[in-house]
């Protein structure tokens, strides 16, 4: 069982950290109350730091960002996520990390490389449109689909006694916002309800184009391993259980609700249990855990 532990762990950190959890980010120095002042407990921390949520809201979340047509051109005409999509999944990984966990100094590096690549992806969209991955408005729509969809995961998979309550999912959105400003974001939502009103005027404004279609089923054939690609059909599958109903009928995802609820959600508990399991505790949180101690002491 040690064996099978030691393996999971090493798949899960190749794949989502390239092999190196690069403990110093989180480790130091210490004191550092991290550039947001995220400490233990923290909704954000709490969602951030549940592996089955970040998996499934992970895969809803580039979902329902893709439904953005400049959002989708932009990655269908500058991401190398076809050539090296674990390279791609190792930066998402360690900016949502390193911003949430991370000491301050580790938190600007990452917001600051971003900030560097957005400058550089721009052109036109299919449909005639200039775009910029800078443009706030562009900015902001990322991240509202990506917290939504982060949100929606821990409160599927964290056990029931976990869950948060409104008034904590209204802090997580709160908690979020500065890391999203940070790069550029405008008129963020800062509670749930101001999140949900905010997809319900972007939607005139999305529609699934083909390159959302296609990268959509390059994510369901996503995979090093066959156990690897078996594992992401699962999560994949129950991720479309995360996404508001428009999202899905947008791109053309008819899965009946009793097949997500029965069928969908407790495989991929199973999955995310065994994954969690082979994990063992996080070290990024226990480095955290350390620098902030240092916090306290002083």
């Amino acid at each position: 069982m040690a064996g099978i532990r030691e393996r999971i762990a090493a798949e899960l950190t190749a794949a989502l950290h390239g092999g190196d959890l690069k403990l110093e980010r989180y480790a130091g120095p210490p004191g550092d109350h991290g550039l947001f002042g995220i400490v233990p407990g923290d909704p954000v921390w709490r969602v951030h730091g549940q592996p089955t949520g970040m998996l499934t809201g992970g895969f809803a979340a580039l979902m329902l960002q893709s439904l953005h047509p400049l959002a989708m051109a932009g990655v269908a005409q500058h991401s190398d996520f076809r050539a090296d999509p674990v390279g791609r999944l190792n930066g998402t990984v360690r900016f949502i990390t390193t911003t949430t966990f991370g000491g301050s100094a580790a938190a600007r590096e990452v917001i600051d490389l971003v900030r560097r690549i957005h400058t550089r992806v721009h052109g036109t969209a299919p449909d005639g449109r200039p775009y910029r991955a800078d443009d706030p408005d562009l900015l902001t729509w990322v991240h509202t689909a990506e917290v939504r969809s982060f949100l929606a995961g821990y409160q599927a998979y964290a056990a029931g006694p976990l869950r948060l309550t409104p008034a904590e999912c209204d802090a997580y959105y709160r908690q979020t916002a500065p890391m999203a400003e940070a790069l550029g974001a405008r008129g963020v939502p800062l509670t749930s309800g101001e999140a949900e009103r905010y997809l319900t005027r972007m939607r005139p404004r999305l529609h699934a184009t083909e390159a959302a279609l296609d990268s959509i089923r390059f994510l369901r054939r996503f995979g090093r391993t066959r156990r690897e690609r078996l594992v992401v059909g699962l999560l994949m599958n129950a991720s479309v259980g995360l996404l508001p109903g428009w999202a899905r009928s947008e791109l053309g995802i008819h899965r009946p609700a009793p097949v997500r609820t029965g069928w969908d959600r407790p495989l991929a508990t199973a999955v995310g249990r065994t994954l969690e399991w082979g994990l063992g505790p996080s070290q990024i949180q226990a480095a955290a855990r350390g620098r902030l101690a240092g916090a306290r002491q002083g």
